[in-house]
């Protein structure tokens, strides 16, 4: 019921995707009619290969599609191999200030370089980094951030603002275009929600590669994500963007989960379990707050898309299971009716519920599984 949306019956739901080259970053597809994909990036020091690798475990366990770590010093650099070697997902390397770092970057592994043209420095180290992306098969990323622009454009414009963003941008990518590279995704963010909507929404107009999607140091854990929800919500619901990464004051996990909830809300991906639950109130059967925050936990694992729907009464529980693959709806005296594909199938005790759901969610993941395995197998 959640693998597919089938717009031609609700097209009300319908998001038309702009129109984009599609590039490669290691062996995954970025643009085109390429899923959209969910970053991260790491925050340790990538001189300690062991602690970056751990912490790109944790990414991919997640969910995350491609991951950036960070290279300010050669002992990064020196340390990116190990670690490129060790992931199952690419890695982009994150160059500021020192061109040399995307060289060494590129002979590393790097399946993608990200580089600031604010403060990578003049024309020419950029044409010595995209000899090197050419020379190793990377892609790159122009990284465009409204908190450090290029002076000229500053002065130009006389402050950050989307035309400037957007200029350094095309400015950019007019360098690697006259040098015959074409495999580059371009960001242009900003803390500012307003900002980077306006610019991404320019930008799309302008050019047609690949755009990576975020709002830039948008905060904590809540404060951030209800920002990047607003923002990066209304660009993807526009077709805007391509790939994203929800930037966090929180563990980096925390900004899969948010990507890929995003997504999900939008129906642009499906991984893992959709948990539709109540606010709960005076009517509810039994703590749909506890219940859900123990499911989220002990569902955490699921990477199978499937919908799940708890809901504290019978006011709008039975609506709600219609549309989810399993359903628990509160009732009386202590127990509540189990759903199964949106119908009525056997009623619960209370207080064994939470095992009795996990144990069904358990078992529609390895249907599930087992049925996509068998397509693929079918397919070959």
């Amino acid at each position: 019921m959640t693998a597919q949306d089938h717009t031609h019956l609700r097209p009300w739901r319908a998001i038309a995707r702009r129109p984009s080259r599609k590039i490669r970053v290691g062996n995954v597809e970025v643009g085109g009619d390429a899923p959209i994909t969910v970053q991260s990036m790491t925050n340790t020091l990538t001189a300690d290969a062991a602690a970056t690798i751990d912490q790109i475990r944790q990414l991919e366990e997640a969910g995350a599609d491609i991951v950036r770590v960070s290279c300010p010093d050669e002992a990064s650099t020196a340390a990116l191999s190990t670690i490129v070697k060790a992931s199952k997902v690419p890695i982009v390397a994150d160059i500021h200030f020192h061109y040399k770092r995307g060289i060494e970057a590129a002979k590393a592994g790097a399946a993608c370089l990200r580089i600031n043209p604010g403060n990578i420095g003049n024309a020419t180290r950029v044409r010595e980094v995209i000899q090197a992306a050419r020379d190793h098969g990377c892609s790159m990323r122009i990284g465009v951030n409204a908190g450090s622009l290029e002076p000229h454009l500053l002065e130009r414009y006389g402050e950050p603002c989307p035309e400037a963003m957007v200029q350094s941008a095309l400015d950019h990518a007019k360098i690697l275009q006259d040098h015959d590279f074409h495999e580059f995704k371009i960001s242009v963010k900003a803390s500012d929600v307003f900002m980077t909507v306006a610019a991404y929404q320019q930008l799309s107009e302008a050019i047609d590669c690949p755009l990576h999607v975020g709002v830039t140091e948008a905060g904590a854990l809540r404060n951030g994500t209800v920002k990047s929800a607003i923002g990066m919500g209304n660009l993807l619901w526009a077709g805007i963007g391509d790939t994203i990464r929800v930037s966090l004051a929180a563990d980096p996990v925390e900004e899969i989960k948010v990507g890929f909830d995003i997504l999900k809300s939008l129906g642009l991906r499906h991984r893992g379990v959709n948990i539709i639950a109540c606010p709960s109130c005076a009517r509810q059967g039994f703590n749909v707050i506890k219940t859900v925050e123990t499911l989220e936990a002990r569902l955490a694992h699921i990477s199978q898309p499937m919908s799940l729907s708890i809901i504290g009464c019978v006011v709008n529980g039975p609506g709600e299971a219609l549309m989810t693959d399993i359903g628990f709806t509160g009732g009386g005296k202590g127990a509540g009716m189990v759903y199964m594909a949106g119908k009525a199938h056997h009623k619960m005790d209370n207080e064994a519920m939470v095992e009795h759901i996990v144990q069904l969610v358990e078992a529609k993941a390895a249907e599930l599984a087992k049925a996509q395995d068998q397509a693929l197998e079918a397919a070959e």
